[in-house]
């Protein structure tokens, strides 16, 4: 009876020490995202939930942070193991360019998720139809060392303007909301804004004012992307907007899912898995999950695409 007794407390035991084992393996994750009023940190959210729900020993929680460039600067410091960031700021730490005085490079990419879109916003009745059109406007290029000003100064530099140049053209350094406020003012000819489709500031203004979307010619549009080639091509819908009766021919930036080094190929596999082939289920939880597409999930990455992600390309023909 005691020979009983003593093999079930070892079983008991061992079995207790391999529960115990198991717990210890969960594998908790952080995920970068942005502003609680913003897209990054509910779609981050919905993005954690669909990981949680899906992926064996993942503990993942969407974290409010000041968005792409603090992102960048917190998987360099391993403070998160996820990220959301603009594949145009992702290039810029990379190479330590822009907001990095150093390049940051123990990140890589999981995948695309959806267009930030360059938009260029004027008068119906302005004399402006092109980019090209702004010398001696008054135009909103973004607050001062944000995504949206860098993209703006590098697309007004390939039409060939140097705004820091003011008898050629006058930038003004505003918010999406002070951009609005001060349109409708009429202080401003134009907006060049990088954001996400429809834009609340285009709708505030659309609906006191008759406006214009000015388009990127095809030309153009191939030479920004040849000089930065994390931009991809899109189109704005006829109709987005109040008065917008045609297409928009534009070019955008990429929202992306980027990915601490550290995190193991396995681990990263089953995230990029689920990502996509629960699509369904992330779409109830946010409605840009609408957005992800497997056939250009990598479109608009200079960055290396981490080893986990790149075996779920090369399963699904994706990658070679």
């Amino acid at each position: 009876m005691k020979k009983v007794f003593f093999l079930f407390m070892v079983l008991l035991l061992v079995t207790s020490v391999s529960i115990a084992g198991t717990a210890q393996q969960t594998i908790f994750l952080i995920m970068g995202t942005g502003g609680t009023a913003g897209t990054y940190y509910p779609y981050g959210g919905a993005i954690c939930q669909l990981f949680n729900e899906n992926v064996p020993n993942v503990n993942a929680t969407a974290q409010a942070t000041g968005a792409s460039v603090e992102n960048m600067r917190l998987l360099n410091r391993g403070e998160i193991e996820l990220a959301l960031t603009q594949n145009d700021i992702a290039d810029y730490a990379i190479k330590g360019i822009e907001f990095f005085q150093e390049p940051i490079t123990n990140f890589s990419g999981i995948a695309c998720l959806y267009p930030e879109v360059i938009q260029v916003m004027t008068a119906r009745d302005s004399d402006i139809d092109s980019i090209a059109d702004f010398g001696g406007k008054r135009i909103s290029v973004g607050a001062p060392g944000s995504g949206n000003e860098a993209n703006a100064r590098q697309i007004l530099g390939v039409y060939g303007f140097d705004y820091e140049n003011t008898d050629v053209l006058v930038p003004y350094y505003l918010s999406y909301a002070e951009s609005a406020e001060l349109y409708k003012d009429r202080l401003l000819d134009a907006l060049i804004l990088t954001t996400g489709v429809p834009s609340p500031a285009i709708m505030d203004v659309a609906s006191m004012h008759p406006i214009k979307m000015v388009s990127i010619e095809k030309e153009m549009r191939e030479k920004i992307r040849n000089e930065f080639p994390f931009f991809v091509d899109v189109t704005i819908p006829a109709g987005t907007y109040q008065g917008q009766d045609e297409e928009v021919e534009t070019i955008a930036v990429l929202a992306t899912l980027v990915v601490h080094n550290d995190l193991s190929e396995e681990v990263v596999y089953n995230l990029t898995k689920t990502l996509f082939e629960k699509q369904e289920d992330l779409i109830q939880g946010h409605a840009k999950g609408a957005d992800l597409d497997l056939e250009t999930a990598i479109d608009g990455f200079t960055i290396d695409i981490h080893p986990g992600a790149a075996r779920y390309y090369r399963e699904v023909g994706l990658m070679e």
